[in-house]
C-alpha cells in the first residue's frame, strides 16, 4: 500500500487507537521513514545537511545512497571531520511526530507492538487505548563506547527490585529492566568511537542488526526492534584502542570514508559557522581575511608536519578554539588599552598557541621539541605559506639587487636598526613602531594598495613576519613580545644564559 502522509495538525491531536485508525495513518518502518523523507528533499532540491561544508560531492552522496537503500552506517575517519554532527542532523529526515502507546518504555507503535505492555493495553483497551505522540528530537539516542560499558547499559539485565516491588518471579518478562537500545526503538541510536567497545560487547550486537532481536538472559524474548544505526570510527583506533569485530563489521552495510576540508575556503566557512564568538567582540574587533587564512593554514601546515603524528589527525576543532582565541586576544588587549575597538594583529597569534599544543599528537621528534616550539613552527609556515599569496616569493627576488622589493627594509635592519613590537601596545603605538620601518609602507601600497588603515598595518606586520619566515631579517621571541633585527647580526649574538628567547 502506497504511503499517504497526514499532516502533523491533523494527527497529533488524536489521543485514542481507535481515532488513529480512522485517520488513515499507516506503520512504517525508520529506515522506510528516512528513505521517503529524503526522497521528497531530493525531489525539491534540498539539502538535508545543510552547514556541513566541503562534502558536497564526497560523503553526503554516499550518505544519501545508503539511506535510499535503508543500511545502517559506520563512519570512518579522523577526529574532527563532523561524524556526529552528522549522524545528529538526520533527525531531520524524520517525521516531525510518531504515535506511541502511552507510556510504553519501547516506545510502542499502536499497529506494530514489540512488548508484553503494549500488547497488554490493546488487549485490554482495544480502540481505546490511549495514544501520545514522540517528536522527532526526542528519537536519537547515542552512547560513547568507553571500555566500562556493559551488555547490560546498551540491551538490558532482570531488575530484581522491580522483581520484587511487583512480587513477580524472574521467568516474567516484566521483571526486565531495558537497556538504551531497546529504548531507542523507532529512532536512531549512534554509538560513537565503536572500536573502543569491548568484543563481548560488539559480539551483543550481532543479532540485533541482522534479525533485529535481543536476548536478556536466559528470558525466551524476541524483540523485532526497529532503529537506525550509525557507528563512527576513528581508523586510530583499529591499532592503538581496539578494532570492530569482523561479523560485526560485515553485518554493517554501509561505510563512508570522511575527510578534512579539501581547500581554506572551505575550512573558513567551517571555522567561522562554529566557531563560538560573542557579540561585543564581533561589533568591535576588526578580522583582516589574511588572518583567517592563516588560521586555516596553521591546520593544513600541521596535518603535514614531521613533528605530528598524522594518523592522529588534526581536528577542524583546532581552527575554531584558535579563531576563537585569536579573536580574544585583540579583545584583551583593547580592553587593557581602554580602546572601544580593536583589529587583529600577526602578534594576536601568541594566543592561538594553547589552541594548538591542546589539539595536536605529537611523534617523538615533536616531543623532543616541545609542544610551544611545535605550535610556533606550525604558526612561522602558516605565514610563510600565506605570505608568498600577497607579496613577491622572496626566494625569487633574493638574487635581485635593484628590483627586490624587500631591499630598502633589509638595508635598514643591515645597518643596526631593531624593531620591538610589543603584544600589548595600543593602536597608536603599534602603528608608530611600524611606521618607522623605511620602505614597509611602500610595500604595502605597491601590491596591496586597496587595504584601509587597519588593514594596511596588519599587512606591515605581515610582512616583517614574512621575511623573518625567509631569512631575510631575524625575529626573536622576546618577553611580552617579538624583536626584529638584521639576521646577520642576530648570528654573532650570544645569548645569555638567563635568556630564554629564540632566533628564528
Amino acid at each position: 500500500m502506497e504511503y499517504r502522509e497526514i499532516p502533523t495538525d491533523q494527527l497529533t491531536h488524536i489521543q485514542t487507537l481507535g481515532e488513529l485508525k480512522r485517520s488513515g495513518y499507516q506503520y512504517r518502518s525508520i529506515k522506510q521513514e528516512l528513505r521517503d523523507n529524503l526522497i521528497i528533499k531530493l525531489q525539491h532540491r534540498e539539502n538535508p545537511f545543510e552547514g556541513i561544508w566541503g562534502y558536497e560531492e564526497t560523503v553526503i552522496p554516499d550518505i544519501e545512497r545508503a539511506i535510499l537503500s535503508m543500511h545502517n552506517i559506520n563512519f570512518l575517519g579522523l577526529r574532527g571531520q563532523a561524524k556526529t554532527k552528522i549522524a545528529r542532523m538526520m533527525i531531520g529526515l524524520l517525521d516531525e511526530y510518531i504515535p506511541f502507546i502511552a507510556d510504553s518504555e519501547l516506545n510502542d507503535d499502536p499497529f506494530s507492538t514489540i512488548s508484553k505492555y503494549g500488547r497488554d493495553m490493546i488487549r485490554e483497551h482495544g480502540d481505546h487505548t490511549s495514544i501520545q505522540w514522540l517528536h522527532r528530537s526526542e528519537r536519537y539516542t547515542e552512547k560513547l563506547a568507553t571500555p566500562d560499558v556493559s551488555v547490560a547499559d546498551l540491551i538490558g539485565d532482570v531488575d530484581p527490585i522491580k522483581a520484587a516491588s511487583l512480587k513477580l518471579p524472574y521467568s516474567d518478562e516484566r521483571v526486565i529492566h531495558y537497556g538504551l537500545i531497546p529504548r531507542s526503538h523507532r529512532c536512531i541510536f549512534v554509538i560513537n568511537e565503536l572500536p573502543d567497545l569491548q568484543a563481548r560487547i560488539q559480539v551483543a550486537l550481532f543479532n540485533i542488526l541482522q534479525e533485529g532481536d535481543i536476548q536478556i538472559r536466559g528470558f525466551k524474548l524476541r524483540l523485532p526492534l526497529d532503529i537506525m544505526f550509525i557507528f563512527t570510527a576513528n581508523p586510530e583506533d583499529y591499532t592503538n584502542r581496539g578494532s570492530i569485530v569482523t561479523p560485526l563489521k560485515d553485518r554493517i552495510d554501509s561505510q563512508i570514508i570522511t575527510h578534512y576540508p579539501k581547500s581554506i575556503e572551505v575550512g573558513k566557512k567551517i571555522t567561522t559557522q562554529e566557531a563560538r564568538i560573542k557579540p561585543d567582540q564581533l561589533t568591535k574587533i576588526m578580522v583582516n581575511e589574511i588572518a583567517r587564512d592563516i588560521i586555516e593554514q596553521i591546520a593544513v601546515e600541521a596535518r603535514h608536519s614531521e613533528y605530528v603524528d598524522p594518523k592522529s589527525g588534526v581536528s577542524a576543532r583546532l581552527t575554531i578554539s584558535a579563531y576563537e582565541n585569536l579573536m580574544s586576544s585583540a579583545e584583551r588587549r583593547a580592553l587593557m588599552n581602554r580602546e572601544n575597538s580593536g583589529s587583529i594583529r600577526i602578534s594576536d597569534f601568541i594566543g592561538v598557541i594553547p589552541s594548538i599544543t591542546g589539539k595536536i599528537e605529537l611523534v617523538y621528534e615533536g616531543e623532543q621539541e616541545g609542544p610551544g616550539i611545535v605550535a610556533q613552527d606550525l604558526i612561522g609556515k602558516a605565514i610563510r605559506t600565506q605570505f608568498k599569496n600577497y607579496f613577491p616569493d622572496p626566494e625569487n627576488v633574493r638574487k635581485q639587487k635593484d628590483s627586490n622589493p624587500y631591499k630598502k627594509i633589509i638595508d635598514w635592519f643591515g645597518e643596526g636598526n631593531e624593531v620591538d613590537l610589543m603584544h600589548d601596545l595600543s593602536r597608536q603605538g603599534y602603528n608608530k613602531v611600524l611606521d618607522k620601518v623605511p620602505g614597509l609602507k611602500d610595500l604595502i601600497q605597491k601590491y596591496q594598495k586597496q587595504s584601509d588603515e587597519n588593514a594596511r598595518y596588519f599587512l606591515m606586520e605581515f610582512a616583517l613576519h614574512g621575511l623573518s619566515e625567509f631569512s631575510m631579517i631575524s625575529k626573536k621571541n622576546i618577553v611580552s613580545g617579538t624583536q626584529f633585527k638584521d639576521l646577520l647580526s642576530s648570528m654573532f649574538t650570544l645569548k645569555n644564559e638567563d635568556d630564554e628567547s629564540l632566533d628564528y
